[in-house]
């Protein structure tokens, strides 16, 4: 999808406006797709490759695809808030996108997806927004104590590399292990999938190619 036919625009969030980039796929959405990026205090934003990653891939599955820079970055308005004004940023892009696109294609399903600190908000925004779909690429669940998955949500990706020295493996599988919630690995991938974002692509293009 080439960047002319990403809109870019603000929208009304709890803090100010919210900078988005919004794409729609050619043929008929099979859903909306909502991606977080990762800690705004170190760098994140959502111009990040594995942000970018995911956007590309799931307009490639047919999903109307939005990302977002949440509050105090980019162009939108506001201070770092710990995860709790973030969420909240997550729930006021998410109602208005789908709010714009559900009066013309109804009953859209809705896919939460996060990387890092993006992901664990995608966690704590779960239980208000009842998402068919999650994609978590390693979330850091522990610095934000973020919730299990619920069981109402119909499939999680939830994606690792072995060698992430920022959001461990043994952090990850000590949240996953009471629900025993499945973890994609990707041997020798680091926090910021140097290398292997063509793997990670692949790994959720095979993934809900069998669910959608």
């Amino acid at each position: 999808m080439s960047t002319s036919s990403i809109q870019y625009f603000l929208l009304d969030g709890p803090a100010g406006k919210l900078e988005v980039a919004l794409g729609e796929p050619e043929s008929i959405p099979k859903g909306i797709a909502i991606i977080a990026h990762p800690h705004p205090l170190h760098g994140g934003t959502m111009d990040n490759k594995v942000v970018c990653t995911l956007f590309t891939t799931l307009l490639e599955l047919e999903f109307i695809t939005a990302k977002f820079n949440f509050r105090g970055i980019g162009k939108s308005e506001g201070v770092f808030d710990h995860g709790i004004g973030e969420t909240e940023d997550v729930i006021a892009v998410t109602q208005a996108i789908c709010n714009q696109f559900n009066n013309h294609v109804p009953d859209l399903p809705l896919l939460l997806a996060g990387f890092s600190f993006g992901g664990a908000v995608q966690l704590h925004a779960v239980e208000r927004l009842n998402p068919e779909y999650l994609i978590l690429v390693a979330p850091s669940v522990a610095k934000l104590k973020a919730p299990i998955v619920p069981e109402t949500t119909q499939f999680a990706l939830i994606i690792q590399g072995d060698k992430d020295d920022i959001v461990r493996p043994n952090t990850l599988l000590a949240w996953a292990t009471p629900k025993s919630q499945p973890i994609t690995f990707i041997p020798g991938a680091e926090h910021f999938f140097h290398g292997k974002l063509a793997i990670l692509k692949e790994v959720i293009l095979k993934a809900f190619n069998r669910q959608i």
